[in-house]
């Protein structure tokens, strides 16, 4: 069975990074351009395939849209091992807030886990713009997983997401060893 691919199209691309369009439901501001909350974004889609995609070692990149959707997934990841610790919904939020905000590498930056695969931005200001979406990105990916992941009924979070914490993507993780 072949791994899920991303169906955005990329208006823009900065390095090999597609800047997708966001349904920004959240207060964090970034240079994603806007899409009506009804229509589907890299987000939505990532969250939807990261059960299935999680489970493939190797991952074929059609497109730059593709590049967003590995990040998203890989930050997913990173995001789960902090709810694994979290007792409660407020606690899982700041948590994810705390690691959206946290200091992060771009492509072409040395600790960067996937400069294999990513183009180093061309400029200073493409760096910047990949920076503030990558940013976005984190913000936005963080508030819609929590909401999915958290089961307000019973109060903590769902154990068919969390026990896909200590999983790995294509064998790689945005943190590094020991983290």
């Amino acid at each position: 069975m072949p791994a899920y691919h991303s169906t955005q199209t990329a208006p823009r691309s900065v390095g090999n990074i597609a800047v997708l369009p966001l349904k920004c439901l959240s207060k964090y501001k970034g240079p994603a351009p806007r899409i009506p909350p009804d229509q589907s974004d890299i987000i939505d889609e990532t969250i939807g395939f990261f059960r299935a995609n999680i489970f493939f070692r190797n991952y074929e990149i059609k497109s730059d849209s593709d590049r967003t959707l590995i990040y998203v997934t890989l930050y997913i990841q990173e995001c789960l091992k902090k709810l694994v610790k979290c007792m409660s919904k407020e606690s899982g939020r700041k948590e994810l807030y705390t690691l959206a905000v946290s200091s992060f590498d771009i492509p072409g930056d040395p600790g960067f886990p996937l400069n294999a695969m990513y183009a180093k931005p061309q400029s200073r200001s493409d760096a910047d713009l990949m920076k503030a979406y990558i940013q976005q990105l984190r913000h936005e990916t963080g508030e819609r997983l929590l909401e999915r992941v958290w089961d307000n009924d019973a109060g903590r979070a769902s154990k068919w997401w969390l026990c896909f914490a200590k999983r790995k993507f294509m064998e790689k993780s945005l943190s590094q060893p020991g983290q």
